[in-house]
């Protein structure tokens, strides 16, 4: 029976951790990748970690109409998994041509093959920076969106708009939106984790490069607001809670037509303070830091209310801050990143 899933951006942080969650789940996912933000490695450590040889890769771009046809010809995807897109916040606002380009023309041209080839289950990669800066925490699905800070947010709505007005204009579709909170952490092996180029946008990363000594010590952005330490609050889900929800979402709503959206988080907040005791309590390690100047943009608190995903799809949040740490930690100590 065929049970492939087209995976896009299968080799970066959260495609493959989701990659390994379908295998688990009995599923054969059919990763592309241009490896602009990845390693090839990652798809054989995918194998070794299930012990599942032969996962189809397919090095090359989603907007490559040509490979994309090659693709759902031979494989004959149920669904497609779409996670390939350019995202760091910093980077978008510096070259914002750049991702509009990336991450809505691979957009469109997956979905207009997908029509071509009557595939209408899809599963789409959002984040809570729809939510803008005109709400209140907890974060609910039917709030306001679209008062976005940065043009990485904005490509996120423009195509969650796209997708509303498919639904609209073919019911036949089952679109589910899934809207990330902060993944953080690493698969349990340490075989795959989060590995940036560079200097890292996010906080766990930042901290695991100073931890090992690549960095010389952590930026907190502000100690100013409105919080009980003064740090920014966000909702830090580990990355194996945050794949087991899309395999929750095809499985339950992946033949249901329609237009579903849901916040994937752990419902609590944590502080960038709290983060980094967690992080110096499980490495061993004091992690020198230095407060600089709030970032344009950055929101005071920031974390979900997840009932939604708990209530239709059975999925909620099983591991906690010292889990997302330790496997973060872990995986530095690997030599794997």
């Amino acid at each position: 029976m065929n049970k492939n899933i087209l995976v896009t951006g299968g080799l970066g942080y959260i495609g493959s951790h989701t990659c390994v969650e379908l295998i688990s789940a009995g599923y054969t996912p059919i990763i592309l990748d241009d490896l602009s933000n990845c390693k090839e490695s990652v798809h054989a450590r995918i194998q070794t970690i299930t012990q599942k040889n032969n996962i189809p890769f397919v090095r090359g771009d989603v907007c490559n109409r040509n490979l994309l046809d090659n693709i759902f010809s031979e494989y004959k995807p149920l669904a497609v998994m779409h996670f390939a897109g350019s995202k760091a916040v910093g980077e978008s606002i510096q070259k914002p041509l750049l991702y509009y380009r990336n991450n809505l023309e691979t957009t469109l041209s997956l979905l207009e093959t997908m029509q071509n080839y009557n595939v209408k289950s899809f599963i789409f990669s959002s984040s809570a920076t729809v939510y803008g800066e005109d709400n209140t925490p907890p974060l609910v699905e039917d709030m306001k969106t679209g008062s976005v800070t940065n043009p990485y947010g904005r490509t996120k709505y423009m195509i969650e708009e796209i997708l509303k007005d498919l639904h609209i204009a073919e019911k036949d579709w089952s679109i589910t939106i899934l809207r990330y909170f902060n993944p953080v952490g690493a698969d349990a092996s340490a075989m795959i984790g989060e590995d940036p180029n560079g200097v890292p946008n996010n906080l766990m990363p930042y901290i695991a490069k100073v931890a090992s000594g690549e960095l010389s010590e952590l930026k907190i952005f502000g100690n100013d607001y409105n919080t009980a330490d003064g740090t920014g609050i966000r909702d830090y889900i580990h990355v194996t809670d945050l794949a087991k929800g899309h395999v929750a979402a095809l499985e339950k709503k992946g033949e249901e037509s329609g237009l579903h959206i849901y916040n994937l988080g752990t419902g609590n907040g944590l502080s960038v303070m709290e983060v980094l005791k967690s992080y110096q309590e499980t490495s061993g390690v004091t992690i020198p830091y230095i407060i600089t100047g709030r970032r344009d943009g950055d929101l005071a608190a920031s974390y979900a209310c997840a009932d939604k995903a708990r209530q239709e799809l059975g999925w909620s949040a099983k591991k906690n801050i010292h889990d997302m740490t330790l496997d973060s930690w872990n995986w530095i100590k690997s030599g794997n990143s």
